[in-house]
């Protein structure tokens, strides 16, 4: 784990020319904030299952500067991994963490799912969705999800407006654009497949990466994908998709990620640990 040392980071902070920052207040501050956060990995790598695997070196003094200096705007977070790895579970945890503090716009959530292209025309077509992945046709590939639409959504929270995203049906291949209304809020999490990809990766504050061994995934897939109807030949065939596209739009956003976590962690562990996070950033960052 690459955290730089607290004397280090203030080093740094010191030396970054922002005005703002001129004051001993806000510097204590950003010191109180990289303390505590540094407590709370410390502890965590100390665990027999980590929740965080990597962070990068200046991810701790980032998140410090932001909260001091942008208190009232919004942090997206932007969360990827292969499919099955553990984004949503590690996503609905956190929120269970958020929403300890009852405070109203702490949070929204914009999943990569919810973006799928209706292609139920193509799979009455074809049938069947075996006959569909023999086609070649693939839901594992970027061109399958509208990601122009997701990032515009998400560059409208950021600017404090409100958007609906569309609802998408994983047993038909629906899309119902007249889906949920999604309000800003002070943090947005957005996860799934491709949101650190190329072109979207860039609107966001900090990079999330969630590991999960191929194996584990490989269970967990093929739970899930006889939930949405498919089975036998045609899950072997999506699963194999998988598996290639993976390699290509996925895994590189491994090297790119501000922090790898780890998704093999229980659902308590990960309330427990967020739990902390939130708690010791909240009474700044929410200008308590």
């Amino acid at each position: 784990m690459l955290v730089k040392g607290k004397d280090e980071m203030i080093k740094d902070f010191e030396m970054a020319g922002y005005d703002y920052y001129s004051s001993r207040r806000d510097m204590e501050m950003v010191s109180s904030i990289v303390d505590a956060l540094k407590s709370i990995l410390e502890e965590d790598k100390k665990q027999e299952q980590p929740l965080f695997l990597k962070i990068s070196d200046n991810l701790i003094m980032n998140i410090a500067r932001k909260v001091v200096q942008e208190k009232k705007k919004t942090f997206l977070i932007g969360i990827t991994g292969e499919s099955a790895s553990g984004k949503t579970v590690f996503v609905d945890n956190t929120i269970k963490a958020c929403i300890k503090n009852k405070t109203e716009g702490i949070y929204t959530v914009i999943r990569c799912d919810d973006y799928y292209k209706d292609t139920s025309k193509e799979l009455k077509e074809a049938g069947s969705y075996e006959n569909l992945f023999k086609t070649g046709f693939s839901f594992d590939t970027p061109e399958a999800i509208d990601l122009n639409l997701m990032k515009s959504h998400l560059v409208s929270l950021k600017e404090g407006l409100t958007i609906k995203s569309p609802r998408y049906n994983f047993v038909t291949c629906e899309s119902n654009p007249d889906g949920d209304e999604k309000k800003p809020a002070k943090i947005i999490l957005t996860e799934g497949l491709y949101v650190l990809n190329e072109g979207i990766r860039d609107i966001m504050d900090v990079k999330v990466y969630v590991f999960t061994p191929l194996e584990v995934i490989k269970d967990r897939w093929y739970k899930r994908a006889e939930q949405r109807g498919k089975t036998g030949a045609a899950a072997d065939l999506q699963f194999a998709d998988v598996n290639k596209t993976a390699q290509e739009y996925i895994r590189p956003a491994y090297q790119i990620s501000d922090a790898v976590i780890n998704g093999m962690v229980s659902q308590e562990y990960i309330q427990q640990i967020t739990d902390k996070i939130f708690n010791a950033l909240k009474d700044l960052y929410y200008g308590k």
